[in-house]
C-alpha cells in the first residue's frame, strides 16, 4: 500500500507541474495532459480508498494520515467536477498543487494503529464525513477563486497589463464562480453538521456537547452564512466577497487541523469523529 500511495502522490505532483506550466506558458496541450494525469491520480486514489474501506469496514479517516489523504481526494474530485460547471482551467494552478501538498503530507505521516469502534461504522458518520470534506473542498476552490479575483482586480485598477491579466477570467466570472462554490460548500457543510448532530445523539445521547470541533464548525458555518446573507440582502460582491472567502477558508483549515491538534474534545486527534 505504501508503494501505491507514493505512486498516487507522484501523479498529483506531475499534474501540479503541468498546471503551473500551463499558467506560465498558456499552452492548451499542457492543461489537457495535466487534466488527464489528475483524473488518473484521482481514480487510483479512489480505488485505494475503496480498498481500505473494504478491508476495514469503515470510512478511512481515523488518523491524520487518512484524514489528509481524504482531503486531497475530495479536493481533486471537486475540482474535476468544477471544470464542467465553472470551466476555470487556470484554477488548477492553485487547487492541484494544494491537493499535492496535502497528499505529500499524508504520505510522510506514519499510520496510527487505531482500533475501529463499532460506532465508527455508522451510516450517519459516513454521510457526516463525506459531506463535510466535500463542502470544505468547495470552500478551498472559493478561496482560490478569491485570490485570483484580488490579483485580477489589482491588475485592472493599476491599469497594467501584468502577468495575470491575460491569464485570468473576467472579474464577473470569478465572482460568480466563487459564489457558486460557496453556496455548494455551505449546503454540504449544513448537511454534514446535521448528520453529525444525529450521530452525536446516537453515540453520546445528546445533539450538542460544545466540543471545540463543534464550536469551530459552527463558527465556520456562520461565516459563510453571513457571506451568503449579505450578498443576497446587501449585494456583497467582488472584493468583499473574495476577502471573506479567503478568511473563511483559513477558519476551515484551523477547524480541520488546529482544533484537533491543539484542543481536546470528543473528536480527539483524528482517532474518531
Amino acid at each position: 500500500m505504501v508503494t501505491v500511495i507514493i505512486g498516487i502522490t507522484f501523479l498529483y505532483l506531475l499534474s501540479s507541474a503541468g498546471y503551473l506550466s500551463y499558467l506560465f506558458l498558456q499552452k492548451n496541450a499542457l492543461q489537457q495532459i495535466s487534466g488527464y494525469i489528475l483524473v488518473t491520480a484521482f481514480l487510483c486514489h479512489t480505488a485505494a480508498l475503496g480498498y481500505n474501506f473494504f478491508l476495514a469496514g469503515h470510512i478511512p479517516v481515523r488518523d491524520l494520515h487518512e484524514a489528509l489523504s481524504m482531503a486531497a481526494w475530495t479536493l481533486s474530485g471537486v475540482y474535476i467536477l468544477s471544470l464542467y460547471r465553472l470551466n476555470l482551467k487556470v484554477l488548477g494552478a492553485f487547487v492541484v498543487p494544494l491537493a499535492s501538498l496535502v497528499m505529500v503530507a499524508s504520505a510522510l505521516l506514519p499510520r496510527a494503529s487505531v482500533e475501529a469502534q463499532t460506532s465508527f461504522r455508522s451510516i450517519w458518520l459516513v454521510f457526516h464525513i463525506l459531506a463535510v470534506f466535500v463542502g470544505e473542498a468547495a470552500f478551498a476552490l472559493a478561496c482560490g477563486i478569491g485570490i485570483l479575483y484580488l490579483f485580477q482586480e489589482n491588475t485592472i485598477k493599476t491599469k497594467k497589463r501584468s502577468f495575470f491579466y491575460k491569464r485570468l477570467p473576467s472579474l464577473e466570472q470569478l465572482d460568480a464562480s466563487g459564489y457558486t462554490c460557496i453556496v455548494a460548500g455551505f449546503t454540504l457543510l449544513t448537511i454534514g453538521l446535521a448528520t453529525g448532530f444525529v450521530y452525536a445523539k446516537l453515540i453520546w445521547g445528546r445533539f450538542l456537547s460544545w466540543d471545540p470541533k463543534e464550536i469551530w464548525s459552527a463558527i465556520t458555518w456562520l461565516i459563510y452564512a453571513a457571506l451568503i446573507h449579505e450578498r443576497l440582502t446587501v449585494g456583497w460582491r467582488g472584493r468583499k466577497a473574495a476577502i471573506l472567502a479567503i478568511i473563511g477558508f483559513c477558519v476551515v483549515i484551523f477547524t480541520f487541523l488546529g482544533v484537533n491538534l491543539l484542543l481536546k474534545g470528543h473528536h480527539g486527534v483524528f482517532t474518531r469523529w
